[in-house]
């Protein structure tokens, strides 16, 4: 719930509140007696910063199991999206220009594929099941002699469906294609060791785990043909992959959220088990309902949900003051059926009617029997007035 109670916040999988030591983690690098300077400068204000910055690389480091000199700070994981794609297909196109990736991964991923396609390379989509699972069986009968790229996401933004990203990267490893992993969903909330998973690419941003906005990583295995062309110019930073002068502050906060996430992973996991589950409970008997992507290989922080003779926008207005999403953040203005339930198999009526529910670490038990209570009456309510009959 906001402070003023105005609103019930049930949209974490768009962002996250910045949490408070965060927020004073980042206030404090901000002012002329803080340690604000620019850290590749090599005098005492830019050693300064620079120990910021290594901090929270170790930081970091220590959340997905690798190395701090493998990552790569961004702007977020669009950025980090791009960079990891275009750089590394850019990187391997004298090997081959064939890359793998799913029609329902978010769209800085596939609008990167898109771009890919119209500059001369051969992108196979692969569907997933009705559940969104990939079978890992249909992924190695996709890839040919000359994949050099896949791109597969850990956890998907719209249904929470979690992906096998262990399988599919020891088939890669067998055939040295680069794996690349979207974790904008899963960092600080599901196991990550890049150590020993078989993961050559991964995307993050500090806004999805309590962090700020605008800051994001690249992380880069340290193995033979594993590396990414730049996609920016301009300056010697982080060896020359993502030049610009590194914002401290925001890397900071990200390194701070990042120690946070690691410490409250299995406390954060099972809050959100218990909000998902009794969400469920209070909505799943509303006739016509219906669960969208699978219930078992499911990340509890998202309940994706549909229920017929709905139009999803009336019903988004009419459950206000939750604050849900009719799908991804980055369609939030799309009025067109979500592309990713759309791969599913769902009619555009069902895709029209879905609701994304997504919890955190700040959401209580009483903001989701509300939600219940809402979802069940704004239901009733608008078939009473505006029915919706599928084609």
């Amino acid at each position: 719930m906001s402070t003023a109670t105005s609103f019930v916040y049930l949209d974490y999988a768009a962002t996250t509140p910045v949490d408070r030591e965060v927020a004073a983690t980042l206030a404090a690098l901000l002012t002329e007696d803080a340690d604000f300077a620019n850290p590749s400068a090599p005098h005492i204000a830019g050693r300064r910063a620079g120990v910021h910055v290594r901090r929270a690389a170790s930081r970091l480091a220590a959340l997905v199991g690798c190395r701090p000199d493998r990552l790569v700070w961004t702007s977020g994981a669009t950025e980090s999206n791009n960079l990891a794609i275009v750089g590394a297909a850019r990187y391997r196109s004298n090997r081959g220009r064939h890359l793998v990736t799913m029609p329902t991964e978010h769209k800085a991923v596939t609008d990167v594929f898109r771009a890919l396609e119209r500059q001369g390379f051969d992108v196979t989509w692969i569907e997933p099941g009705t559940d969104g699972v990939l079978d890992p069986a249909d992924f190695e009968a996709a890839l040919r002699e000359d994949t050099q790229l896949a791109s597969i996401m850990h956890v998907n933004n719209e249904t929470g469906v979690i992906q096998d990203i262990d399988a599919i990267g020891d088939i890669c490893r067998s055939r040295d294609i680069l794996f690349h992993v979207d974790a904008a969903q899963s960092l600080g909330k599901l196991p990550i060791d890049l150590d020993t998973q078989p993961v050559d690419l991964l995307s993050a941003s500090a806004h999805k785990i309590y962090g700020p906005a605008g800051i994001g990583l690249l992380y880069i295995a340290d193995r033979p043909g594993c590396h990414v062309e730049a996609l920016l110019y301009g300056g010697a930073q982080q060896r020359g992959i993502r030049p610009g002068t590194l914002p401290v502050h925001l890397i900071a906060g990200f390194g701070k959220a990042a120690e946070i996430a690691a410490a409250r992973m299995d406390d954060d996991y099972g809050h959100l088990q218990r909000l998902r589950d009794t969400l469920w409970a209070g909505i799943r008997e509303v006739a016509g309902l219906y669960r969208n992507g699978s219930a078992v290989r499911s990340f509890p922080g998202i309940l994706n949900v549909s229920v017929d003779d709905i139009e999803g926008e009336s019903l988004l207005l009419a459950l206000e003051p939750l604050c849900v999403a009719t799908g991804s953040a980055c369609n939030s203005k799309d009025r067109e059926p979500s592309y990713v339930l759309r791969a599913l198999g769902l009619s555009d009526a069902a895709a029209q009617s879905a609701i994304r529910f997504s919890f955190g670490r700040m959401t209580r038990m009483a903001d989701v029997e509300l939600a219940a209570e809402r979802y069940g009456d704004a239901v009733a309510r608008l078939r009473q007035i505006a029915p919706v009959r599928a084609a």
